[in-house]
């Protein structure tokens, strides 16, 4: 018998993760994207990465239309822009500073890493979609240190 909602986030609440912003541009040029914290790298060779994003998700249909996206992986100084991604505001963007990259994705300003993705494959799974994409680019912030998120709040990594 499966476990119940409830008890299965609460279990998944104990892991800790690191925290993206996927992102993408239509044919238009205009952006959104939305809060990831389940991604994960695939493959090395070739370089494949894996989000998955909730059906109710408006970024879905944009994706699986202009057949790329960015993973944007937030520094311990962007929970803010967690946060406005998460939220269902329609204008995620404003304010927020980013550049275009050479797929066309949006790429927030000062992550930790971005990574260009062409769509290698979609798959159905529940209620969420998992998107595998090619890694095309990559950008690193060698300086910074990642978001975490553990147990519903936010956190940094310390060395020892």
């Amino acid at each position: 018998m499966a476990v119940s909602s409830e008890e299965f986030r609460h279990a998944l609440g104990r892991f800790a993760s690191g925290v993206t912003v996927v992102t993408v541009a239509d044919e238009r040029g205009e952006a959104t994207g939305l809060t990831v914290s389940a991604f994960s790298s695939v493959s090395l060779n070739p370089p494949l990465v894996l989000v998955c994003i909730d059906n109710r998700s408006t970024s879905i249909p944009v994706i699986e239309s202009v057949g790329s996206f960015a993973v944007n992986v937030l520094t311990k100084d962007q929970a803010h822009l967690s946060n406005r991604f998460a939220s269902r505001d329609v204008n995620k963007f404003d304010g927020v500073a980013w550049s275009k990259g050479s797929l066309g994705m949006p790429l927030l300003s000062g992550a930790l890493a971005q990574l260009e993705c062409t769509l290698a494959k979609t798959v159905d799974a529940g209620d969420h979609t998992l998107f595998i994409g090619q890694v095309e680019a990559t950008n690193v912030e060698d300086s910074e240190q990642p978001l975490l998120y553990f147990n519903g709040n936010y956190g940094n990594f310390v060395h020892q």
